[in-house]
């Protein structure tokens, strides 16, 4: 017994070794005297990359929300086959979804070519593309997280409130909601990492304009040949936000995960 939990121990502390590793490295890479400097410089990438996330988890929220109730909620033989659709963005390689989004909102795409001919707009290439990738990859993490959260919730007390004459928006709003805030935050927290870190599915689909569709993923990657010190210092810019939220919202997470 106390080899198995020897044994375990030594696997658990190579897994902790095999993630922190490159996070170490990467530090241990930067410029810290012109850290503040090259953050600096990467100022309008940065607050591109917080507003467009903002944005997109606000509209993972709004799609993430209903779906998972209806995952929940809904007749289960539509829901089961529903439910790998909804979850597909999360198996999907980065470079396909933009191709995807391309197919479907491009200006020869299924609903982007007749957008354009109507109104001359086109989403490729601009701001709201770079929010569409990020809604597109965060809605899975709303949907399984509150539909994790809505299935934890003993169906009598949804069925009380029914039984008082509280319709299905009210039982939405007064109940169900409130019970599962901390799943929604987590839900909205997964949604924003995967938003503002998405890189693939953003370079296809938005490009890399610098003022316009620019975040600090692309940012990252073009300095990596033109000044790798620049880039090295707005990935740690990145992992100090990352990390910093992680600890922050660890027990929410924890709790909205493994209810």
């Amino acid at each position: 017994m106390r080899s198995s939990n020897f044994l375990l121990r030594i696997a658990a502390a190579l897994g902790v070794a095999f993630i922190s590793l490159p996070i170490a490295a990467t530090l241990m890479r930067v410029s810290w005297s012109s850290f503040i400097s090259d953050c600096f410089e990467a100022r309008h990438a940065l607050w591109l990359t917080l507003l467009t996330s903002a944005a997109s988890t606000f509209l993972a929220l709004l799609i993430g929300i209903p779906l998972a109730w209806y995952l929940s909620h809904g007749d289960p033989r539509i829901t089961s086959r529903l439910r790998p659709l909804v979850l597909s963005p999360l198996v999907l390689p980065p470079t396909v979804i933009g191709l995807a989004l391309l197919h479907a909102y491009g200006r020869s795409g299924s609903l982007g070519s007749p957008l354009y001919q109507a109104t001359g707009w086109s989403m490729p290439f601009t701001i709201w593309a770079v929010i569409c990738v990020g809604a597109y990859v965060g809605i899975p993490y709303v949907a399984l997280v509150v539909e994790n959260g809505l299935n934890s919730i003993a169906r009598d007390i949804e069925e009380s409130a029914e039984i008082e004459g509280a319709g299905t928006s009210q039982i939405l709003r007064l109940v169900t909601l409130p019970i599962t805030r901390n799943n929604i935050r987590t839900g909205a927290l997964l949604a924003w990492a995967r938003a503002s870190g998405e890189f693939g599915a953003t370079i296809m689909f938005a490009g890399s304009l610098p003022g316009v569709t620019q975040t600090m993923t692309t940012l990252i990657y073009q300095e990596l040949e033109i000044d790798p010190e620049a880039a090295n210092s707005y990935s740690a810019l990145m992992l100090i936000i990352g990390m910093v939220i992680v600890f922050s919202q660890r027990k929410r997470i924890r709790s909205a995960l493994f209810n």
